[in-house]
C-alpha cells in the first residue's frame, strides 16, 4: 500500500514547501468566491481547505491533483439547494453540508463497488456543455458584482440577465475601476510574470484601496466580518425528505468530479511515471466530502487549474495541500481581519477571470472542426444547462451519452473480407460490394459485440451480402468473431433469424477465430450445435473453398 506523501525526500522538501506557500496565495482568494457563488458564507470555502484536504492529502493515490471546491460545483450546489432554501439561510447552509455528505458516500460507494467506469458516460463534449454552461451562468453573476449591480445570483439564467441590464443605471463607478484594474493585472500580470500568485495581489492592492479611501462609503460591496476560529465538528440534522430531495443534486457532483477527478489523477500519473488507482482516488474524495459536510464547508472535487499550478511550481508530492491547510487554519485563528474589507468587485474579477476558460469556446470550435454531431452534444448540454438548470443539464447529458452510445453501437463495422489467394496472408482487407472472399464463400467480420442496438442491422448486412454475390452462388458463409466480445438475447434473436435465412438458401454457417467465452455464450443462448469452428480465417477458406485448379 502507497504511503502518505509518497515521493517526499530531503532533497525535494523546500521545494514542496515554497510550492505549499504559492497553492495557499491561490486557493484562499478563489475559495471565497467560490463560497459566494454557492450562496455561503467565505468561511464554506476556507474550512474546505483546511480537514477535508488534509484527509484528501493522505489517502489519496495522486501525488499532485489538488482537492478543493471549483466554479462548476459551487454553481451546482446554488442551483440545486437554491431549489429548497433561501441562500444565506440557515437551512440554505445545512443543505449544502448534507448534500456534501452524500456526495461523499456516493464517492465510497463506487470505489468499493468499483463503479467509477459510470462517469465515463460524460464524454468530453459533454463535459465542456454542462460545465461550460455553469461557468457562463456563473460569468453573469460576477459581471454583476464587478459593476456594483444587485441581482439574485441564485435565479435563473434569464433572471439573472435581465436583473443585470435592468440594474446598469445603478453601475458603481468605483466598482468598474477596482474590476477593470483586477482584471488587468490578472492578465497582464500571468503573462509576464506567471509565477506571481496575481489573485492575492489583486485583493491586497484592491483591499488596501478600499480601506485608504473609504471606498466602502462610496458604494463599494466588501466582503464584511468573517468569523475567527478553526472549523468546528458539526452534522446536518434534516428530515429524511429534505435528505432524499438532495440525492440527484449529489449524484451529478459525485458523477462530474469523478470524471474530471480520474483524468485529471490519469493524466498526471502517467506524466510523471507514478502509480494511479482509480478506486484509491475515488475513496479520498469521499472522505473528504464527508469531512467538509461535517465541519461546515461544501462539496470537494478536483481542481485542475491548481493542480497545474503546483505541476509548473516543480511539486510532486502532496506536501504543498498540507502547507495550504496550515496556512488556512492560521488565517482563520489570527488574520480574519484582514478579509473583512475585500472588495467584493476584486472578488468577482478573480473568479471571472479563472472561470472564463470554462466556457470552453476553444473546445466547441475544436469540436466544430472534428465532428458536427459531437458539437451538437455539447451545445445542446450547453443550452440545456444554462437556459433550463444544472440538474436538467446532467440528465440530459445522460441521455445524449446514450443517444451517442447507440449511434455508433447500432453501426458497427461489417465487412466481407478480401483474400489475395496467397496462403500465408492474413484476411483483413475489405472486399468490394459484391464480391466474395473466394468461390461460394464468404468471411464477414462484424466488429463489435451483438446486441439490442446493431443484431438486426448485422443480419440485414449479411443478407445483403449473400444477395448480391456475383459469380458463384455463395454456399458457405464464415463468421469472423474475433472483434465479438459479447451476445445479449435481442442480438441472439437476430442471429437465429439469421441462421434460419441462410439455411434456407443452402447456406452452411462457420465460425472462425471464436473465443472460448463467446463459444460458451452462444452455447447457453441455444446457438451453438454442430457449425465448424476454425482457428483463421484461412483456415476456414482452406477447408470450404474449392482448390484452384492450376490449368
Amino acid at each position: 500500500m502507497q504511503r502518505p506523501l509518497a515521493g517526499l525526500t530531503g532533497s525535494n522538501v523546500v521545494r514542496e514547501l515554497l510550492a505549499g506557500v504559492t497553492l495557499l496565495a491561490i486557493a484562499i482568494p478563489l475559495n471565497i468566491g467560490y463560497a459566494q457563488i454557492a450562496g455561503l458564507p467565505p468561511t464554506a470555502g476556507l474550512y474546505a481547505l483546511i480537514v477535508p484536504t488534509v484527509l484528501y492529502a493522505l489517502v489519496v493515490s495522486s501525488r499532485q491533483v489538488v482537492a478543493s471546491p471549483d466554479a462548476a460545483a459551487a454553481a451546482l450546489v446554488a442551483s440545486s439547494v437554491g431549489g429548497l432554501a433561501v441562500a444565506g439561510s440557515a437551512n440554505y447552509a445545512t443543505l449544502a453540508l448534507a448534500q456534501a455528505i452524500i456526495c461523499g458516500v456516493l464517492f465510497i460507494l463506487l470505489s468499493v463497488f468499483k463503479l467509477g467506469f459510470l462517469a465515463n458516460f460524460l464524454s468530453k463534449p459533454i463535459l465542456v456543455g454542462f460545465v461550460g454552461g455553469l461557468a457562463l451562468d456563473i460569468l453573469v453573476s460576477q459581471i454583476a458584482k464587478m459593476l456594483g449591480v444587485k441581482i439574485d445570483s441564485g435565479g435563473e439564467f434569464v433572471d439573472k440577465i435581465v436583473g443585470l441590464v435592468g440594474g446598469l443605471g445603478t453601475t458603481s463607478l468605483w466598482s468598474v475601476i477596482i474590476s477593470a484594474g483586477s482584471v488587468a493585472i490578472l492578465l497582464v500580470g500571468r503573462r509576464l510574470l506567471p509565477v506571481v500568485p496575481w489573485a492575492l495581489v489583486v485583493l491586497v492592492v484592491a483591499t488596501a484601496l478600499v480601506v485608504l479611501l473609504h471606498l466602502d462609503q462610496l458604494g463599494v460591496d466588501i466582503l464584511g466580518a468573517v468569523p475567527a476560529g478553526a472549523p468546528a465538528l458539526t452534522w446536518p440534522v434534516l428530515e429524511w425528505s429534505m435528505w432524499l430531495a438532495l440525492i440527484p443534486s449529489a449524484i451529478a457532483l459525485t458523477l462530474v468530479t469523478t470524471a474530471e477527478g480520474l483524468l485529471v489523477s490519469r493524466s498526471y500519473a502517467e506524466k510523471r511515471h507514478y502509480p494511479f488507482r482509480a478506486n484509491r482516488d475515488l475513496f479520498a474524495f469521499g472522505v473528504a466530502n464527508i469531512a467538509a459536510g461535517a465541519q461546515g464547508s461544501f462539496a470537494v472535487g478536483s481542481s485542475t487549474s491548481r493542480t497545474a499550478a503546483m505541476d509548473q511550481a516543480g511539486s510532486r508530492t502532496q506536501l504543498p495541500s498540507l502547507v495550504l491547510a496550515a496556512g488556512t487554519l492560521l488565517l482563520l485563528l489570527f488574520g480574519t481581519a484582514l478579509l473583512a474589507d475585500i472588495p467584493s468587485p476584486a472578488i468577482g474579477a478573480v473568479v471571472a477571470v479563472a472561470i472564463i476558460p470554462l466556457i470552453g469556446i476553444r473546445e466547441f470550435v475544436d469540436l466544430w472542426r472534428k465532428d458536427r454531431f459531437e458539437f451538437a452534444v455539447g451545445a445542446t448540454c450547453f443550452l440545456v444547462t444554462v437556459f433550463v438548470g444544472a440538474i436538467p443539464g446532467i440528465v440530459v447529458a445522460f441521455v445524449l451519452a446514450l443517444i451517442n452510445l447507440a449511434k455508433r453501437a447500432a453501426s458497427p463495422a461489417i465487412d466481407v473480407l478480401e483474400s489475395t489467394g496467397d496462403p500465408g496472408e492474413s484476411l483483413l482487407e475489405e472486399a468490394p460490394a459484391g464480391s466474395t472472399t473466394a468461390p461460394g464463400v464468404l468471411v464477414i467480420r462484424l466488429a463489435a459485440p451483438l446486441f439490442f442496438a446493431n443484431g438486426s442491422v448485422f443480419g440485414d448486412a449479411v443478407k445483403r451480402a449473400v444477395s448480391s454475390a456475383t459469380g458463384e452462388p455463395v454456399r458457405h458463409v464464415v463468421l469472423d468473431m474475433e472483434a465479438v466480445t459479447d451476445i445479449d438475447v435481442t442480438g441472439a434473436e437476430a442471429f437465429e433469424s439469421l441462421e434460419e435465412w441462410l439455411r434456407g438458401r443452402d447456406v452452411d454457417l462457420a465460425f472462425a477465430r471464436l473465443r472460448p467465452p463467446v463459444r460458451d455464450r452462444l452455447t447457453q443462448l441455444g446457438l451453438f450445435a454442430d457449425q465448424p469452428v476454425y482457428e483463421t480465417n484461412r483456415a476456414a477458406l482452406a477447408a470450404l473453398a474449392p482448390p484452384v485448379d492450376p490449368a
